[in-house]
């Protein structure tokens, strides 16, 4: 039903109050995000450093930038990301260069 005066598009990208269920929506994947990097940020540390350290970076920014309401997750992702690429760059300082063993 169409009510004269009203804007009657409404998509996910443009939510039209923060109640709408596309709003929700939005809200909740920026909250997964956040907690996603948190939890790509801690196993970083130890492995895969290279990998895990920057994909924390870019899914703490894009949480930060929608709006979390996990917004310390998302920050504590971000800096555990930026902390696992600074362990790889000493490691790799500390051993005189990247050093690969698969024997």
């Amino acid at each position: 039903m169409t009510v004269p005066g009203r804007n009657t598009v409404n998509s996910a990208a443009t939510p039209v109050a923060t109640g709408t269920p596309a709003a929700r929506s939005t809200t909740r994947d920026a909250d997964g995000m956040a907690v996603a990097s948190f939890l790509l940020g801690v196993p970083g540390l130890l492995v895969l450093n290279l990998v895990l350290g920057p994909a924390a970076i870019v899914l703490a920014a894009v949480a930060l930038a929608r709006g979390t309401t996990r917004r310390g997750r998302a920050l504590l992702g971000l800096v555990l990301g930026v902390a696992d690429l600074a362990v790889m760059v000493a490691v790799t300082v500390a051993n005189h260069g990247v050093i690969w063993s698969f024997s």
